[in-house]
């Protein structure tokens, strides 16, 4: 009887994924609530899969203009991840990386500089300094000091976190790319500085 409910619920989860991705956050919500509470019926609170669709509803509200509620639920999620996966598991680097962008989203550039610092440490020391998860979580750091004001740490971050996604993944890897087209998007790099 679980297993078709949780068919169920992965069906909706990527339903509301695709709605997400489509910029449909407002849409994505109430079907991320349904998948949320089949799953906590099926699986428990505590399943991996029950806490990512709650992660996904915490993003889901926040981006969809909820940010109160957002936050709150992005917090949750991440004191559920430490609970019960562990500080470093990189389902709970994930949630934290989600919690210091909301930060940085809503102003708090102070606390998201201190998450995002954290992701730093935790993903070098459990996946190297150039693995594209810790790529991504130093591209985070940038960003929340750029938030801050303090826009020349965040070049020299952000260039070098490119300059290491050349160096181990390529130049024109997706991975590269994405970093590059971030800090373009941002005015933290220039797009002719990097690439063949």
């Amino acid at each position: 009887m679980a297993l078709p409910m949780v068919w169920e619920a992965a069906a909706i989860n990527m339903t509301a994924a695709e709605m997400f991705e489509a910029g449909r956050y407002d849409e994505s919500v109430p079907l991320l609530e349904q998948a949320l509470g089949v799953c906590r019926s099926a699986l428990g609170p505590d399943h991996p899969g029950t806490m990512t669709v709650a992660g996904n509803l915490a993003v889901a509200c926040f981006a969809a203009g909820h940010r109160r509620k957002g936050l709150k639920l992005i917090l949750n999620n991440v004191s559920d991840r430490v609970r019960v996966l562990g500080d470093d598991h990189p389902d709970t680097l994930i949630a934290r990386s989600a919690l210091a962008a909301a930060h940085r989203l809503t102003g708090d550039a102070d606390t998201a500089i201190a998450l995002a610092k954290q992701v730093v440490v935790q993903r070098s020391r459990t996946l190297g300094s150039t693995h594209s998860d810790t790529l991504s979580a130093r591209m985070n750091l940038a960003l929340a000091l750029a938030a801050a004001g303090d826009v020349a740490s965040a070049h020299r971050m952000l260039a070098a976190t490119v300059d290491d996604a050349e160096a181990t993944l390529g130049a024109r890897h997706s991975h590269t790319m994405a970093l590059l087209d971030v800090g373009v998007a941002h005015g933290l790099l220039q797009e002719d500085t990097y690439g063949p």
